[in-house]
């Protein structure tokens, strides 16, 4: 085979190389900031293909004006070249041979794997091109789809050049005035009643069926004692401001209602609450008037957190409504708690003072005092005496001197009762430290304010990002008020941490944008280091694919970081709303766990087109797991793996030898095909150091089979059998 450059017409050898020297021997002129190093030089560098071992990638990237890569004669073929971090790329050389490109992009990527382009052509015509790009990534590729000549593509040079962008200035934050947004609501013990009562009335009418809106609401009271009825409806929070809960008194109810989704066939019955989802109450103590209950009607992504109710709390809407909830947590309860028809409940590290009553598939209590007798089935009370591991949520008070502060409660282990009534271990952050992000903030600001040390407060809203926020420093500090949610708009993961000591990320909702994100939320970028003296953690952090719009990502969380301890979660690739088919909101995995010793309290995974729940590493621990196989797969065809039917929901790697699992739960509906059967709810190898307790299979209303509990045992839940439990496995 001759080579490409015996084939430049009129010049030797010789005279190549002396052009190609002259064209690369200084760096291109550059647009004013970008750089003149060629970032790529010596860089790893790889290719689709190569005509012969003479023509490698990396003789790209060597700087030798005599070297070069070509590719077999076909399209398309790509060169591509690593930078080893993450750059913002202004300029792209490229020295082509003959064997030029016609039709090529120019990509970058954070992964390798998802690519943007910085720059297309058509017609281009081969020489020496500089080009002037605008983007960031840590690997460019060069994919070329329609060769300029008969043979291959052939470089003898790729050039990346890279700019430091403008410093974005951010603003310092007044932590005794400071500017929370128009979505924000703060009233203190001198604030008109009447006023603040109307105010929550008119969000609680906006929001009643709010499902998939833009509008968020955060409504905090300073410390004292106030008269309101609160009616909490989607994407509204209720905070109280005080140190400790009992610092803010409601005289009333802060309730969910069961009052506007028809349940059955009968349109007069609004009382189902499974779909009650986005809402919260958090640090305050409720006074109920006499003789009354407090209606806590909920299904995921609600969070009863650090409250003190003084009184009995109905779990559903008291009557024949379904529910499927849910998380009371590190509270205190003077009454009963009557569960009702809830499918599933988590209560961890709470005082149930009043005790509990009621059972559906399993209740699981962690780290609870008052908590009823393990017992499974029937009644289904899943009971962990210590919770392993925990560290309670971070939140916003208001202290005595008049200066708005973050406190963050001390990790413990082995706790029983809540973090606060035996005194209030943690440490306090000024509000001066945080960085607080509006929507429409640029994402170039906001990773500005981390690299200067600066914590974030998220304020509600729609947060559209078009790059990754990227938490790097240790102790970090990301809390959003109001459900604030961060959507990524061009494929990027949403916010990712390196795998550093002791990031909380706390209170706000991931929503996938219409382009495919790889992962959405990921924690760590290594899964090699020990944190457990300082474990990252999450707290009622939300993730969902579709609903509000065609969204996409093929993961949605995934945890590298070993010893992260996740706080309540609810990833959901939606069944309903906007956006919603098999194909339209496509999402592989909802969780992929791949760091050591990862504990998790709440795991709501719900819809996913694969495994819902991948579990890689050794000595996680799961404490309530609930899951619904996706309702859409539009026939058995499409529910194979490989030559198993289905996907388990939950899925613990053969690798693994330490797991521990406690109250969970698979169920199926499958609506598109009722005919469709899933070989087993949960997989995992059978060894000694592998356990699950407390496991229930469901075929929801008959529609749709799951032949097995677990590796091949437990019982068929079909329409004969909706439910099958299984005590314990192995």
């Amino acid at each position: 085979m001759s080579s490409p450059l015996s084939r430049a017409a009129g010049l030797s050898v010789a005279a190549l190389c002396l052009v190609t020297t002259a064209s690369i021997s200084t760096a291109p002129a550059g647009a004013a900031g970008c750089g003149t190093t060629n970032v790529a030089l010596n860089k790893p560098a790889t290719a689709s293909s190569v005509e012969g071992g003479g023509t490698p990638a990396s003789a790209a990237v060597d700087g030798n004006a005599g070297t070069r890569w070509s590719s077999q004669f076909s399209d398309p073929q790509w060169l591509q070249v690593d930078l080893g971090s993450t750059q913002q790329v202004c300029r792209v050389a490229l020295n082509w041979e003959t064997a030029h490109g016609k039709a090529f992009q120019v990509q970058v990527s954070d992964d390798a794997g998802s690519w943007r382009d910085v720059y297309s052509t058509t017609t281009g015509t081969g020489g020496n091109q500089s080009l002037d790009v605008t983007g960031s990534g840590r690997y460019v590729r060069v994919l070329g789809t329609q060769r300029g000549t008969g043979y291959g593509y052939s470089l003898w040079e790729l050039g990346v050049y890279t700019g430091t962008p403008d410093v974005p200035v951010v603003t310092p934050t007044d932590p005794r005035n400071p500017d929370f947004g128009p979505n924000v609501y703060v009233y203190g013990p001198g604030s008109s009643q009447a006023e603040m009562q109307s105010r929550l009335d008119t969000i609680s009418a906006q929001m009643k069926t709010n499902q998939f809106g833009p509008q968020r609401h955060a409504v905090l009271f300073k410390p004292g004692t106030y008269n309101a009825d609160v009616n909490l409806r989607f994407y509204t929070q209720i905070v109280g401001l005080g140190l400790m809960p009992d610092d803010v008194n409601i005289n009333g109810h802060i309730r969910v209602e069961a009052d506007w989704l028809q349940q059955g066939n009968d349109p007069n019955n609004l009382g189902n609450a499974t779909q009650n989802f986005w809402r919260g109450a958090e640090n305050l103590s409720v006074t109920l008037p006499a003789n009354q209950v407090e209606r806590w009607a909920v299904s995921q992504a609600t969070a009863y957190r650090r409250m003190h109710l003084r009184g009995q709390a109905h779990l559903w809407n008291g009557y024949d409504g379904w529910a499927s909830g849910g998380l009371i947590v590190d509270s205190k309860i003077d009454g009963t708690v009557v569960s009702g028809s809830q499918q599933q409940f988590l209560t961890r590290n709470s005082n149930l003072a009043g005790g509990w009553a009621g059972s559906v598939w399993n209740m699981v209590f962690a780290g609870t005092q008052g908590a009823p007798t393990d017992h499974f089935p029937d009644p289904s009370h899943t009971v962990v005496d210590t919770s392993p591991v925990t560290r309670e949520k971070p939140y916003l008070y208001f202290d005595n001197s008049g200066e708005y502060r973050v406190f963050v409660p001390a990790l413990r282990q082995n706790s029983r009762g809540t973090s606060w009534e035996n005194g209030n271990p943690g440490t306090s952050v000024s509000l001066a430290d945080f960085f607080v992000v509006k929507p429409g903030t640029p994402v170039a600001t906001i990773n500005a304010a981390l690299q200067q040390g600066k914590h974030l407060l998220l304020t509600p809203g729609i947060h559209q990002l078009d790059d990754t926020i990227r938490v790097t420093r240790p102790n970090t500090i990301v809390l959003g008020l109001g459900l604030a949610t961060l959507t990524p708009t061009t494929g990027r993961a949403a916010l990712t941490t390196s795998d550093v000591d002791g990031v909380k990320l706390a209170g706000f909702l991931v929503d996938a944008g219409v382009q495919n994100s790889p992962v959405l939320l990921e924690i760590g970028d290594s899964t090699t280091t020990d944190h457990a003296a300082n474990p990252t953690s999450m707290h009622d952090v939300y993730l969902r694919v579709g609903g509000s719009q065609a969204g996409k990502a093929t993961t949605s969380l995934r945890v590298n970081s070993r010893n992260t301890i996740i706080d309540h979660t609810w990833v959901w690739r939606a069944d309903h709303g906007e956006g919603v088919s098999w194909t339209a909101n496509p999402g592989q995995n909802g969780v992929v766990v791949n760091g050591d010793n990862v504990t998790a309290y709440g795991l709501f995974v719900e819809h996913y087109q694969q495994h819902n729940l991948v579990w890689n590493a050794n000595g996680g621990r799961v404490y309530l797991y609930q899951n619904e196989l996706p309702y859409d797969p539009p026939n058995q065809a499409a529910w194979m793996n490989g030559s198993k039917r289905g996907w388990a929901g939950y899925k613990v790697a053969d690798n693994v030898t330490t797991h521990e699992a406690y109250g969970v739960g698979v169920y199926a509906f499958n609506q598109a095909d009722p005919s469709i059967v899933t070989d087993n709810g949960f997989e995992a190898p059978t060894r000694s150091g592998v356990r699950f307790k407390h496991l229930v299979t469901v075929s929801l209303g008959g529609v749709g089979t799951i032949a097995n509990v677990i590796n091949g045992v437990g019982g068929v839940a079909n329409a004969t059998t909706q439910v099958r439990y299984l005590v314990n496995y192995p």
